[in-house]
């Protein structure tokens, strides 16, 4: 059985994320380069890995390096563990990241009580389960009072905010990170 760091890199998100902040369109980045843009749109969709020499001319295009590209690359498969650490009472309340690095997902461990004033509101979708105790969540001028086992779904932009009505609250909140485009602005045309 190999280790996941065996594996080939996705180097199409990172050339999207690239050419996108640097506002270039694929035909652009074609003239650049000298590489046809359906080759470009099946790289950047990791329909095609592209030879040294091909990513080289990419990463110029791009005003970046091969290594610089690679370096932003997601591995095509990722396993890892985070282990739960023996809690502390004195350090209660905790929040806790259950997802390292940077990831589409990210996902943290409230333990016991937060800033109960302060609102919160995300660019993108989120769940919260509570998986000990309960708390009272208030969305959108709603109040919300969630036992062990509820969810709530938050869409992207939602004003929010909770507290734990019970000591030894244990909040999972799972979202979209914050790069990823996952709310379109206004309607598709």
């Amino acid at each position: 059985m190999g280790d996941h760091k065996d594996q080939h890199l996705r180097v199409g998100a990172a050339v999207r994320r690239r050419r996108r902040s640097l506002d270039l369109t694929l035909a652009v980045v074609s003239e650049r380069s000298g590489l046809s843009v359906p080759f470009l749109s099946q790289i950047e969709n990791d329909r095609a890995r592209p030879s040294q020499s091909s990513l080289e001319k990419v990463a110029d295009a791009l005003r970046t390096t091969a290594v610089e590209l690679l370096a932003a690359a997601d591995p095509a498969c990722s396993v890892d563990v985070v282990r739960d650490e023996d809690p502390d009472p004195e350090l209660a309340p905790k929040v806790r990241s259950l997802v390292r690095g940077h990831h589409q997902m990210h996902a943290s461990e409230f333990t016991g009580d937060h800033d109960v004033g302060r609102e919160l509101q995300y660019r993108n979708d989120q769940l919260m389960f509570v998986a000990e105790g309960a708390v009272e969540i208030e969305a959108e001028g709603r109040a919300y009072r969630l036992g062990r086992g509820d969810t709530l779904y938050l869409t992207g932009g939602v004003r929010h905010r909770w507290r734990a009505t019970v000591p030894d609250t244990r909040l999972v909140v799972v979202a979209v990170a914050e790069h990823i485009e996952a709310v379109r602005e206004g309607p598709r045309r």
